[in-house]
């Protein structure tokens, strides 16, 4: 029994090294076989095999060192393939880990960047379409890739439009209230193309009643009180945008531009004029 005790560790011991040679061995035959398997994987254009063959290769490196060009032509020509059949977050995945590899070259890089500044512009061009949804999913293959300001670019975008959004909601809560001035001045604040659009009947609806109340007040101080004279309405207008600019409501805005002006608010029934 003795005997036997003492053999038993040595069996299992002889039978753990034989399984760890006998694995070595097969890892050593399968490394030898994938550049040949790669490079017909390559040759016949079979890229699911030809990076599957890669990705073996490169779990391996550490017994050769190896890294063939094919692995960075099947990458590279696996990536082109995905671009121009639209997958665009596949393609640009596949070019990044082929650009940090050491089979990639300054050309992968190149071309990497050609392809975000390409998406960027398909999402700029949805986006100024009215599309914010769209230019954002364009935009989502490039997550890690910021604006110069430490923001992405999808929530650059996001913010522009909201405030668009936001402007001319603040118009028509204005032109709810009848304060023309104000209204005018969110409505020239939207830089946004499709919001423009959107909102260019209310801006025409605007300038109408603005228009409308120069010419009352204009016909109202021909026959008013003639030894007066009515203050230059491009001055008066002006001085009145900028006061709204500075955040004073409509109302204020007007009787503090007709004092600056050197007039003073003259009123009959309805009307209201400014002259000096």
């Amino acid at each position: 029994m003795a005997i036997r005790r003492h053999r038993l560790p040595r069996f299992w011991l002889a039978l753990t090294l034989g399984l760890v040679a006998a694995g070595v061995g097969a890892a050593h035959w399968w490394e030898a076989q994938l550049p040949d398997r790669l490079e017909q994987a390559a040759a016949e254009g079979d890229y699911e095999a030809c990076l599957r063959y890669s990705d073996q290769l490169a779990s391996l490196r550490w017994m050769s060192g190896r890294a063939p060009r094919e692995q960075g032509r099947c990458r590279r020509n696996k990536a082109e393939t995905l671009w121009k059949a639209g997958k665009w977050g596949e393609a640009l995945k596949l070019q990044l880990l082929l650009s940090n590899s050491p089979a990639g070259m300054a050309s992968d890089k190149r071309r990497l960047e050609a392809w975000q500044q390409d998406l960027k512009s398909r999402a700029l061009a949805r986006f100024e379409a009215g599309d914010l949804e769209g230019a954002i999913a364009l935009l989502k293959p490039m997550g890690e890739h910021q604006h110069p300001d430490g923001k992405a670019y999808g929530d650059n975008l996001r913010e522009f439009w909201s405030r668009n959004r936001l402007q001319q909601d603040r118009a028509r809560a204005l032109v709810a209230q009848k304060r023309w001035w104000e209204a005018l001045d969110a409505l020239n604040r939207i830089d946004h193309p499709w919001w423009k659009r959107q909102s260019a009947g209310l801006q025409s609806q605007v300038e109408r009643e603005i228009a409308a109340l120069k010419a009352k007040e204009q016909e109202h101080h021909s026959h008013g009180d003639t030894s007066l004279s009515t203050v230059p309405m491009a001055e008066l207008d002006a001085a009145v945008q900028r006061n709204i600019g500075l955040g004073l409501d409509d109302w204020t805005a007007f009787t503090k531009a007709c004092k600056e002006l050197g007039g003073r608010v003259v009123e009959a029934g309805p009307e209201t004029g400014c002259q000096r």
